[in-house]
């Protein structure tokens, strides 16, 4: 099985490893550090071998990767993986900010129920089934998260069940979540955010997360 070194150490942005399984275009590896797809935080982009990785997909507790015709590897090549740093960066902080927002949320609204969520390098998002504007919880969520990340707290992260690569993190005295993704050592690095409200259908909102460079 894959060993995912993004968990260990999501600020790694290369890696030497090998190929362990050729499908035609799709190849499976000894070890990675190229998230994929996941928990709604899209997948890293980069290179494996010097090829662009046009697809990461989940495939049960195993990752495969979609590479272009001809990509010449086969089973037992060494390849470095390489992933464009500044993208993951981003998705990191933009996932535990959207991660933030939503505990925030349920604070604010006991009983109100998340459904859906998505992280871009541009921006999250999360969307709850409300009545009403969910924007005036805004003012609130921003004081809070800012407080957070001005507070400079760890985010410890590990497995809850290892066996079936369940995760979680928690920041402790605010919250602990089960997730799959990849986060900051600490709430400093977040930032300020930026919400934005959307409604997207009767009795959905979504609060859209941007962050203040």
């Amino acid at each position: 099985m894959t060993s995912k070194l993004f968990w260990q150490d999501p600020y790694r942005s290369t890696l030497a490893t090998r190929v362990t399984a050729v499908d035609k275009q799709r190849i499976r590896l000894a070890e990675t550090i190229f998230f994929a797809f996941s928990g709604g935080q899209e997948s890293d982009a980069g290179t494996i071998g010097g090829q662009p990785v046009l697809a990461a997909e989940k495939d049960g507790l195993e990752i495969v990767y979609t590479l272009a015709d001809g990509h010449g590897l086969q089973v037992g090549s060494e390849v470095e993986i390489c992933i464009d740093w500044e993208r993951r960066y981003r998705l990191m902080r933009l996932h535990f900010a959207a991660e933030m927002v939503l505990q925030m949320v349920y604070r604010l609204c006991p009983g109100i129920e998340r459904i859906g969520a998505h992280i871009s390098a541009d921006k999250a998002r999360v969307d709850f089934a409300h009545e009403g504007s969910i924007a005036t919880l805004f003012p609130q969520i921003e004081q809070e998260a800012a407080a957070l990340s001005q507070a400079d707290l760890p985010i410890v992260t590990a497995f809850t069940d290892e066996a079936a690569q369940r995760r979680y993190w928690e920041v402790a005295g605010f919250a602990r979540m089960a997730c799959g993704g990849t986060h900051p050592r600490s709430t400093a690095e977040i930032g300020l955010l930026k919400l934005k409200r959307k409604n997207t259908g009767k009795g959905k909102e979504r609060i859209e997360i941007s962050l203040v460079e």
